[in-house]
């Protein structure tokens, strides 16, 4: 009777060596970035992990135990082999999630989520988007993990040699109590134990410091949890339940502001425009927006001569959700990325349906591919003229891993500007500030230590910038043609790693151009707002109806209340002039809030009545 229980133990153990020997070799991976935590905070993380870890182990467990419960009753010897390959099975589940994750928390500074489902199924994206040294991280990694794994697994749990005898049937009723015993104990641990409230991602949170946090909770028992919320078709349990009659009123009420006002910064009604989305750049590397120097010299000389808004946030944390936040003026929903819905996203009103309607041509150019996301397909169905990616870029370029480099793009949509002789709406997608970051050395400063990489290659894109609006300068549109620039999400810098706090999605948004009144050259706009309000910005300043977005806001107006919702990794976040918060769905708690506390409590009040509002307005599309 004993055997069987001492297995059962080993099983347990086995797999919590296995963890722990993944949080010691991702900690040694990314020991830069746990360098703030200390050694002391840093090994806590052992013991704060217990729970989850014996959870996770709980649940690998069932079905190897049951085949080994029967190999110590049983002669049969093929019982053995089901335990082998059910533990490799598990093994290697586990691994490749384990190595996956030290790997891709060197660009997303978070546990992998089920974000890696819409990456793997595009699967030459993937293989574009990670540079060598990463898929040789990830094969090393894997290996040495399996490596461990199996030769732990050998040495405590071998084959059962001697069986324990069966003499009369009766002695079978051994196996059935074993099994419930185990089992049970089994499910008490994958709850966490009697309490009402079952165990959480909580249980292993015990720092103020988010990779501390992410090398305690355990690495498969998060994807888990992830990939249940990925494969649901709605996300309801999570949305805060609300007064929907107080909701509906109160959010009514911040749209129902004076819309008409004569604070036009632009001289022409109709100019053409040049939107330019650029990825990831977040406001905290960019020296206009920051105290980070050097990276972004021409940017900030633009910025001197624009109109730039200085508190805008990013809708959400992909390329994919925030072109259709910038495009359509519609907020992003938690865990979900509506140009993966064309049934939904075509409901949705775009930036160059209005122009078209006033005899612009519309354009949109990414350098790489745009199938991604269903990027492409997004902008297709809302009927713009040309769009074009990596495949209609000359062959005989040189190039990155993911897509053609900026400089190429630019050079590309001045050729394409060049073709239209209507007014136009030309749209280009940068791509040199993605991993894997393989672009050309830029003229100007070189950053090193955190998020080094990423960093260059922002002083490569800002120089490809400033040689764009060089080159524009030379042909007689240039002086009606009104430049946006804007971010499509944010990323890690040097000051903010931590995609959970509303400071990461802060981004640039710059209009500059001749069409720009002269008074207003230079201004700065301090206004919350966030990617979802550019539409209705654009559109009133040409003259055009707002009305088409309402969920976006007229940054340009006096009277436009000063709000941001986002979504961060599983859970979103609100932004107004007096502070901001951000809350996760595995937590079930706040992840920051530095509101006053005679603010806090309404604060969050709004923010979950605009959740739940912009959330009914999506299942209804």
């Amino acid at each position: 009777m004993l055997r069987p229980l001492r297995d059962a133990l080993l099983l347990i153990a086995f797999w919590i060596i296995c963890f722990d020997f993944h949080r010691l070799v991702f900690s040694i991976y990314h020991w830069g970035k746990l360098r703030e935590v200390g050694i002391g905070e840093w090994l806590l993380s052992f013991i704060y992990s217990f729970r989850l870890d014996l959870a996770t182990a709980a649940a690998l467990s069932f079905l190897p135990f049951v085949f080994r419960l029967i190999s110590h009753f049983s002669h049969w010897k093929y019982w053995h082999v089901c335990f082998r390959f059910s533990m490799a099975l598990m093994i290697c589940l586990l691994v490749a999630v384990q190595a996956g994750e030290i790997v891709a928390y060197s660009e997303w500074n978070h546990k992998l989520t089920s974000r890696v489902f819409m990456h793997l199924s595009h699967p030459d994206e993937v293989a574009r988007t990670a540079n060598y040294s990463m898929i040789f991280w990830y094969i090393f990694f894997a290996a040495l993990e399996l490596f461990f794994s199996f030769w732990i697994a050998r040495k405590l749990l071998p084959k059962i040699i001697n069986k324990q005898a069966i003499h009369h049937w009766y002695s079978w009723l051994k196996v059935p109590v074993l099994f419930s015993v185990v089992v049970g104990l089994q499910f008490l641990a994958l709850r966490g134990g009697w309490q009402q409230i079952p165990l959480n991602i909580n249980a292993a949170t015990y720092s103020n410091k988010s990779i501390a946090n992410d090398v305690s909770i355990n690495s498969l028992y998060f994807f888990g949890k992830s990939y249940m919320l990925y494969n649901r078709s709605t996300i309801d349990e999570f949305i805060p339940k609300v007064d929907t009659t107080l909701a509906d009123a109160r959010v009514k009420s911040w749209y129902n502001y004076p819309k008409t006002h004569s604070n036009y910064f632009i001289e022409d009604k109709k100019p053409n425009v040049v939107i330019i989305v650029l990825e990831g750049w977040s406001a905290e590397a960019i020296g206009a927006l920051s105290t980070t120097k050097g990276a972004t010299p021409n940017f900030d000389r633009l910025a001197k001569q624009g109109v730039l808004f200085t508190n805008i946030y990013a809708a959400s944390t992909t390329s994919e959700i925030g072109n259709s936040s910038i495009f359509s003026g519609n907020p992003a929903v938690p865990e979900v990325s509506i140009s993966m819905q064309p049934e939904k996203h075509r409901k949705l009103h775009c930036l160059n349906e209005d122009m078209e309607a006033w005899g612009y041509h519309s354009s949109y150019i990414f350098s790489g591919d745009l199938k991604y996301g269903n990027i492409g397909g997004y902008f297709m169905d809302h009927g713009f003229d040309v769009v074009k990616d990596e495949s209609d870029f000359p062959s005989d370029l040189p190039r990155g891993k993911l897509n053609f480099y900026d400089k190429d793009l630019y050079r590309f949509l001045i050729k394409e500007i060049n073709s239209n002789k209507k007014p136009f709406l030309q749209c280009a997608f940068t791509g040199s500030t993605h991993a894997p970051y393989d672009q050309p050395k830029g003229k100007g400063k070189t950053f090193t230590g955190e998020e080094a990489d990423y960093m260059n290659s922002l002083v490569y894109a800002d120089n490809c910038l400033g040689d764009f609006i060089k080159n524009c300068k030379k042909y007689p549109w240039y002086k009606n043609t009104l430049f946006v620039f804007v971010a499509d999400h944010g990323h890690a810098t040097a000051n903010v790693v931590n995609p959970q706090l509303s400071q990461f999605y802060r981004i640039p948004l710059l209009f500059f151009g001749e069409p720009i009144k002269k008074s207003f050259r230079g201004k700065r706009n301090n206004v919350v707002g966030s990617q979802a309000d550019i539409a209705a910005t654009l559109i009133y300043q040409m003259r055009g109806d707002a009305s088409r977005y309402p969920w976006s806001k007229d940054l340009m107006n006096p009277k436009v209340p000063q709000f941001a919702f986002h979504t961060v990794i599983r859970g979103y976040g609100w932004v107004t002039p007096k502070g901001n918060y951000t809350w996760s769905f595995d937590l079930k708690s706040k992840l920051e809030d530095n509101f006053n506390p005679q603010t806090s409590k309404k604060e969050i009040q709004n923010c979950n009545m605009f959740l739940s509002r912009i959330y009914e307005y999506y299942k209804q599309l």
